[in-house]
């Protein structure tokens, strides 16, 4: 049984994919049992940091009574989440101004702070103020299970 098992085993494991092509784009997906409400995670997908957000009642209601006039890219809360998983925020954590990393749960907007050049985002990635030109990005994902996202 043990030499079967042995045997089977290289060629089981070789089924997976490797490190580089999980780098080049293979969709991950991602437990989000274990990240508390008010929390953020970061994680790795084509080699770009994507934040999952697990957003508060507070943080979901500000996101969505913001006027999308005073936006300087007009984008609706509910265009940047999923479905009935409003307390679910993916993006891709680059700043659309020179692609830096910007610093969850900072800023004015409870959201992101991207402080090489003062660009702030709201907690729903929307750029609010500095230069950046554009929110941060909605990578394609999609829920496997209510604890369970598939990015990619």
């Amino acid at each position: 049984m043990v030499g079967a098992a042995a045997t089977v085993w290289p060629l089981v494991a070789q089924m997976n994919p490797d490190a580089a092509t999980i780098a080049a784009g293979a969709p991950i997906q991602v437990d989000l049992t274990p990240i508390a409400e008010g929390q953020d995670i970061k994680v790795f997908w084509r080699g770009k940091p994507i934040y999952i957000s697990h957003r508060t009642k507070k943080q979901i209601e500000e996101a969505q009574k913001v006027p999308l006039s005073s936006l300087p890219d007009p984008q609706a809360d509910s265009a940047r989440v999923k479905e009935g998983h409003d307390q679910w925020l993916v993006v891709i954590g680059i700043c659309t101004h020179l692609g830096c990393i910007p610093i969850a749960h900072e800023g004015n907007y409870d959201g992101f702070f991207c402080p090489c050049h003062g660009s702030q985002y709201d907690s729903s990635g929307r750029i609010r103020q500095g230069p950046a030109p554009a929110n941060l990005a909605v990578p394609p994902y999609s829920f496997v299970s209510d604890t369970k996202i598939q990015i990619g």
